[in-house]
């Protein structure tokens, strides 16, 4: 098998699980239990790491709000964010997204409607960036929040984070950043960028699922009502039992993100540049979606000229990959065509012949080699039987 989903979840480096093991066995103490030695190294060991995330962006640790992952960070940054303004008697309601975000961003969003906000879901051009202008258009009413994805997770597009964020806050709205795509991929820093929110996530940088953070800016201060009651761990924000091995496992994580990234995402580069030379070699025709240079490396969103993903991959048993979002899929497991590409303006039937492909920091060269082969034979006879089912 070879593993070309790195977008959906990357495996666990084994120094990261070296690193987080002991934390379930020997070393299982209650970071909140401070009155004894078992329990203060617990509250050590998650302070190392709460630093570890906050250098990978360039915070303070003060700044790292530990979660679940992602989709918990997204959800308290703009459901937090919203209430805790309206709670002070702040009568903007207007909350701007893209509409080629997460449904861990859309969904929140959509949802404050009906606590009388106003949810605005803006377009996005072909190559699935968005234009400046139309986001200074859609800020001329009041406006409360803004989300915008860093590196979007189907097509691998990365916006100008810097410039939008600085038209943002011109506006005097708050920023959110949906950045689990990006820490470790692409250099993200939160110095360069205006952002008072940024949503993290350790299982998309090598590190274990169930576990993320949210960057919350302290100058000037960002302020969110939390989401769950309860001990009033993670200053109040998040509440419930600190997972000390998971956190571990994410600052190790983060270290060797910020250590390796950059050579790292170098040799993604070049593979992604490789394997696209080797497809096009023999399906000339095939198209890449989403920017051509302004994209993460190692991501490749590529629609077939002819059969579905759903063939294409059922004729490649031996690739993993997929042909949209992991977390868009039905609960018959289902998977209809990508919100993310429609917005770019492919039909239906395009979308439904595009695969999402996702290379990491275990692939090898003869990943990528073995991978092209089998996927254009696999394309091939994909195409085969869709000509014949039409005959």
């Amino acid at each position: 098998m070879i593993y070309l989903d790195h977008h959906a979840t990357t495996p666990c480096d084994p120094r990261v699980v070296e690193a987080m093991l002991p934390w379930f066995t020997e070393r299982f103490g209650n970071a909140g239990s401070v009155e004894h030695a078992m329990g203060r190294e617990a509250a050590e060991a998650v302070e190392a790491a709460r630093a570890e995330v906050a250098a990978l962006i360039g915070a303070a640790p003060s700044e790292i709000i530990f979660t679940s992952g992602a989709t918990e960070s997204n959800n308290l940054a703009i459901l937090g964010a919203a209430r805790f303004a309206k709670g002070l008697g702040d009568e903007r309601r207007r909350v701007i997204t893209l509409a080629t975000e997460h449904h861990a961003v859309l969904d929140p969003v959509a949802a404050l409607e009906s606590e009388g906000f106003e949810p605005v879901v803006l377009p996005v051009q072909a190559d699935g960036l968005l234009d400046p202008a139309i986001l200074a258009e859609a800020m001329r009413g009041p406006t409360l929040l803004v989300s915008i994805m860093a590196v979007n997770n189907e097509i691998g597009v990365v916006q100008d984070l810097a410039g939008l964020g600085r038209m943002v806050k011109a506006a005097g709205a708050a920023f959110h950043v949906d950045a689990a795509q990006a820490s470790g991929r692409i250099p993200f820093n939160v110095s360069e960028i205006p952002a008072d929110l940024v949503s993290l996530s350790a299982h998309k940088m090598y590190g274990p699922k169930g576990i993320g953070a949210l960057y919350l800016r302290r100058r000037p201060r960002m302020r969110i009502a939390p989401l769950v009651a309860g001990g009033g761990q993670e200053r109040g924000l998040r509440s419930g039992t600190i997972p000390v091995p998971l956190i571990v496992a994410f600052g190790e994580a983060a270290r060797l993100a910020r250590a390796e990234g950059p050579v790292e995402s170098l040799r993604l580069r070049a593979q992604a540049v490789r394997l696209l030379g080797l497809l096009r070699a023999e399906i000339p025709t095939l198209q890449l979606n989403g920017h051509a240079d302004r994209r993460v490396s190692g991501n490749l969103n590529l629609t077939f000229p002819e059969g579905t993903a759903a063939a294409i991959l059922a004729a490649a048993p031996d690739l993993c990959l997929s042909s949209s979002s992991a977390c868009t899929s039905g609960p018959d497991g289902a998977v209809g065509p990508s919100h993310v590409l429609t917005a770019l303006g492919l039909s239906a039937d395009a979308a439904q012949r595009s695969l999402r492909i996702g290379l990491g920091r275990f692939t090898s060269a003869s990943d990528i080699e073995t991978a092209a082969a089998s996927l254009a034979a696999a394309a091939r006879r994909a195409a085969a039987a869709a000509r014949a089912a039409a005959a």
